[in-house]
């Protein structure tokens, strides 16, 4: 079955539908790690969006129940130039195909993904229809000019707190959409961890007692969720926090910097970031489309620690006054592999002083 992708601009892409039929829409991006696209569909943080992978081989491993990041798929829509159908590891469980059909994700494989690619990267990210219907192009791109994406985290967190037992240090971990990995990195050091749904109010997180607070990742616009930012500003100064990507941003916000929405952003497994403290570059992997405008933060007591090698955006941020801290890009997402496990270290160093 043929399947079309038509952009907010009216540019169309056409390949071969796989997954699920119908018609969805969402904000077009790209991927360019060569692996891991079973952790891109269950990364809540690309709630919203349809996916484009650059490596042109996709579903060559099949998908197990290790690699899941959240408690189902998010993405809208799934963009390969190469689909392969019979998968080949001896951890494979089930195909790409099967999966997205169960899931009710539409895919599609032989588009040029390196000209959509391109085209992202000098017009910027947009949005797209999906479509394995014969509308005309000019109403599907008008359609996708309306669409608004919003709530996104309300979708993906949890809706009710619930508990890591450990026997080390309490922590409270903010689930604006949470990968599973963030969690398994927490218990690797045997913390006791409630996870607590974005609304929920300071109040009640420090009725938990915690010894840290960790903002996780999460898809969207930081700006789009204030109650947020007040929440965390309310936080400030009474336990040590760690921000991860859009916690990271929230953070920033809530202590009176800004945030920007960049170009196409920053998605993929092999992004260099160098720390300024530690006079090291890592390799990162990284899932956003917003960063920290560095002009806003005079005044705000954050100073920065880390910075994208790629194009100068700010990475890292440390308060000089209070147990405060973030990162843009995922400490436990491992393509170094171990290169950012310091800063799980660190977080809990700052909740035991």
């Amino acid at each position: 079955m043929v399947g079309r992708l038509v952009l907010e601009d009216g540019t169309a892409f056409e390949g071969k539908a796989f997954g699920a039929t119908g018609e969805q829409r969402g904000e077009v991006v790209f991927n360019t790690g060569m692996t891991g696209y079973q952790e891109v569909l269950t990364d809540p943080s690309y709630c919203g969006q349809i996916v484009t992978m650059t490596y042109p081989l996709v579903g060559n491993y099949g998908l197990n129940g290790r690699a899941v990041e959240s408690r189902r798929p998010w993405v809208k829509g799934f963009l390969v130039h190469e689909h392969c159908e019979v998968p080949s590891h001896h951890l494979a469980e089930r195909d790409l195909q099967g999966y997205l059909e169960e899931q009710g994700i539409m895919g599609l494989a032989g588009l040029d993904t390196r000209a959509l690619t391109k085209h992202l990267r000098e017009r910027g990210t947009m949005l797209g229809v999906l479509t394995t219907g014969d509308r005309p192009a000019d109403e599907l791109a008008h359609e996708a000019h309306e669409t608004r994406l919003a709530g996104l985290v309300t979708e993906v967190t949890t809706p009710r707190p619930y508990r890591i037992f450990g026997d080390g240090p309490r922590v409270v971990v903010v689930d604006y959409g949470v990968k599973y990995n963030i969690l398994r990195s927490l218990q690797a050091y045997d913390c006791d961890i409630m996870v607590a749904p974005a609304t929920m109010s300071a109040e009640d997180i420090l009725e938990f007692n915690p010894a840290g607070v960790l903002l996780s990742n999460g898809p969207g616009d930081p700006k789009d969720i204030p109650e947020a930012a007040k929440i965390i500003r309310e936080l400030v100064g009474q336990v040590a926090m760690f921000g991860i990507c859009l916690g990271h941003q929230l953070l920033a916000l809530a202590l009176g910097a800004d945030t920007y929405k960049l170009k196409y952003g920053h998605r993929g497994a092999n992004h260099p970031v160098k720390d300024l403290n530690r006079d090291r570059v890592h390799i990162t992997t990284q899932n956003h489309g917003y960063a920290v405008d560095e002009n806003s933060l005079a005044g705000t007591g954050l100073r920065v620690t880390h910075r994208n090698l790629n194009d100068d955006t700010v990475e890292g941020l440390v308060h000089e006054k209070y147990p405060v801290f973030g990162v843009q890009y995922h400490p436990e997402a491992a393509p170094g592999p171990q290169d950012s496990t310091y800063l799980f270290e660190k977080f809990l160093a700052m909740a035991a002083d």
